[in-house]
């Protein structure tokens, strides 16, 4: 089968691209990306397509086509960063999301996508008013005319509040396959202690308490979800081992872990549950708050 190929326009204002991409796979993209390719490769990545953009006097536009395996994966790279302002590049309606609505996210001359199984970076060296229409410019053309795929279904177990007084914190939900990608977003380890890998797929996020206007109590939640049954024993059974050490004796995951597990640590608590042997959650609790975990413990019951 053909893979497929976004047609770019030749022309975007005043700036012309090469008839032909520069094309990078996982052969060549440690040299493309000065050593830091592990990221795209941690999200399933198939190729990259680099067209720059160049007029006379102006600085160059360039443009990376990131193909990924899957519109998942696509939106994990986008959701590594939620900072930038929100671009509208159509008059496509949001449906209802967990994570920010927005696909396209604008900031300082650079333009973030996800299109489907595409994610996109279209940067202006020099933001001028020319420039910047130009990127957008080459924005819709990039989603014009492709699907508009769901955010990934393993969102869904973020709920917006927990129990009256805990908030999703929506623009810090970052959605990954790798520990390394994990660590960029809430570092747990500088080892693999939960197994992740590109069978696995993973969301996590903060939790703060609404009623703390000064000094907001955060939750760290983490949900991993694994190939089979097995893959999430083992892995729960190593974090357990690697994470929280003091309380190892006479562990080993088991139908009994059904029931969330808490733990006292210097700084708040950690608890998880494997839930029907596919799952494993794991939250980090950093407040010292203990009727939080009561509240946490309803909200494993769902």
């Amino acid at each position: 089968m053909k893979a497929y190929k976004l047609d770019l326009p030749k022309t975007v204002g005043v700036w012309t691209r090469p008839d032909s991409a520069r094309l990078v796979d996982s052969t060549n993209i440690f040299k493309y990306m000065n050593g830091a390719g592990e990221l795209y490769l941690a999200y399933r990545f198939n190729r990259i397509e680099v067209y720059e953009y160049s007029a006379d006097n102006q600085d160059i536009i360039s443009v990376e086509l990131y193909y990924m395996k899957t519109s998942d994966d696509a939106f994990g790279l986008l959701s590594l960063d939620w900072a930038s302002d929100s671009a509208t590049l159509n008059d496509s309606p949001a449906d209802k999301t967990i994570a920010p609505s927005s696909r396209t996210l604008y900031g300082s001359g650079l333009l973030r996508i996800w299109s489907d199984n595409i994610y996109a970076r279209v940067m202006a060296y020099r933001e001028t008013p020319a420039s910047k229409e130009a990127v957008l410019s080459l924005g819709r053309a990039i989603v014009a005319n492709r699907k508009t795929p769901p955010e990934p279904e393993l969102l869904n177990v973020l709920s917006h509040t927990i129990g009256s007084d805990w908030k999703l914190r929506k623009d810090r939900i970052g959605y990954f396959r790798s520990y390394l990608v994990l660590n960029s977003l809430y570092y747990v380890s500088h080892e693999n202690i939960l197994n992740l890998d590109l069978s696995t797929e993973a969301v996590t996020a903060p939790y703060e308490k609404m009623s703390d206007t000064e000094n907001r109590r955060r939750a760290q939640f983490l949900f991993v979800k694994y190939a089979n049954p097995d893959l999430a024993r083992q892995a729960l059974e190593h974090f357990h081992k690697a994470y929280l050490p003091e309380h190892k004796q006479n562990f080993a995951a088991s139908p009994m872990t059904e029931s969330p597990n808490f733990f006292k640590l210097e700084d708040g608590w950690s608890g998880y549950k494997l839930h029907r042997f596919t799952k494993c959650f794991v939250s980090e609790i950093m407040s010292r708050w203990n009727k939080f975990s009561i509240c946490f413990s309803q909200y494993f019951q769902r």
